[in-house]
């Protein structure tokens, strides 16, 4: 499994807006992406930083969305964003969501 973090900062008081967006708009598109497995967003209490983590079945999947389709929720937040989004990927070591193990070193 692989994961997609994307970190921004909010404009003042669009912490709704974001929201609401990303509900009705980003998730639904990232439920079309070939690999995508669930997507978990983070705010920080009374401040504008936010960040969403992003499950993949493969690194391939997470990268075909960040060519094809990651362009267009950039459009979807534009005017809510601070500065630019930061995307940093990993490999996924462990989850007891989705019954993921460490590899155990030989």
């Amino acid at each position: 499994m692989f994961a997609r973090r994307v970190s921004l900062n909010l404009k003042p008081n669009s912490l709704a807006e974001f929201t609401q967006r990303l509900e009705k708009q980003i998730i639904p598109l990232l439920r079309k992406q070939t690999g995508f497995h669930d997507e978990i967003s983070f705010v920080a209490p009374g401040e504008t930083k936010v960040f969403g983590i992003s499950l993949w079945e493969n690194k391939e999947n997470a990268e075909t969305y960040n060519r094809a389709t990651y362009p267009e929720v950039t459009k979807i937040l534009a005017g809510l964003v601070d500065g630019t989004p930061q995307v940093e990927t990993y490999e996924v070591s462990n989850s007891t969501f989705h019954k993921i193990a460490a590899a155990v070193a030989a």
